[in-house]
């Protein structure tokens, strides 16, 4: 099934803190989304929301199974991989695994290349290899909607670049849409369709890298002096020279 997203005017609230306001987009599979803002803009908060963890004001209408892969997977059981990753097939398991079941959990171990790991203890994996390991759990459920939180910020730059390709494929080949969490500008205008950035809770700009990266933007949501250059593909990436509260006045 092809997941479909559709928010409208999405709030939310921590106790007296407003930290999303009205924020309203529609997706549909086969995009990779491109969340990105400063420290604080509510990107989290806002994923939360999507993935009904957090009460929201608006509206938030998703068909098809969500995959939610947070910041934090808190991985303390003392779990082989293998196992961690079946408990994303649970309402199909019963006393005994099916074969089709531990192939399945196999598959999206070698889809993220670390099915060397199968038989270790989770707990004794780096931050990196746990993120693969509950993205393989997450991916062995098969949903049509994956909202992910910062995947990347464990992963060393081999396996960052293997993961944004896989998310890339996956939305391309069967159809998924993918919400992805990010601090890397230029790994987002690589990899995503479309470019989502938060400011202060809200929306601010919704469109094509090409189109949402520029100084202007960078200034005023970042607060940074940057240069925007265009790759040999025609991708925008950004060069960052100063941050502006320390910009002398002649410079800026």
């Amino acid at each position: 099934m092809t997941g479909r997203m559709t928010l409208r005017d999405v709030s939310v609230r921590y106790g007296g803190n407003q930290v999303v306001t009205d924020v309203s987009f529609a997706a549909r599979g086969g995009e990779v989304l491109a969340l990105v803002g400063p420290n604080g803009s509510g990107k989290s908060s806002l994923l939360r929301a999507v993935a009904g963890l957090v009460r929201c004001g608006g509206s938030v209408t998703c068909e098809g199974r969500i995959g939610f892969l947070p910041q934090d997977n808190g991985a303390r059981a003392a779990l082989t991989v293998t196992e961690t990753v079946l408990l994303g097939r649970v309402r199909a398991l019963g006393l005994r695994v099916p074969a089709e079941e531990l192939a399945r959990a196999t598959g999206a171990l070698d889809r993220l290349g670390i099915a060397d790991l199968a038989a270790r203890l989770v707990p004794e994996l780096s931050g990196g290899q746990r993120q693969l390991v509950f993205l393989a759990q997450m991916l062995a459920a098969d949903p049509a909607i994956l909202l992910l939180d910062e995947p990347t910020s464990a992963l060393d730059m081999r396996n960052q670049l293997s993961l944004l390709a896989l998310l890339r494929t996956l939305a391309r080949e069967a159809g998924l849409l993918v919400v992805v969490v990010l601090h890397d500008l230029n790994a987002a205008a690589r990899f995503a369709d479309r470019m989502l950035v938060l400011c202060n809770g809200r929306l601010v700009a919704d469109g094509a890298p090409g189109c949402v990266l520029n100084e202007t933007i960078l200034a005023d949501v970042y607060r940074v002096q940057a240069e925007v250059g265009r790759s040999r593909g025609d991708l925008p990436f950004v060069l960052p020279v100063a941050a502006l509260d320390h910009v002398p006045k002649d410079r800026t």
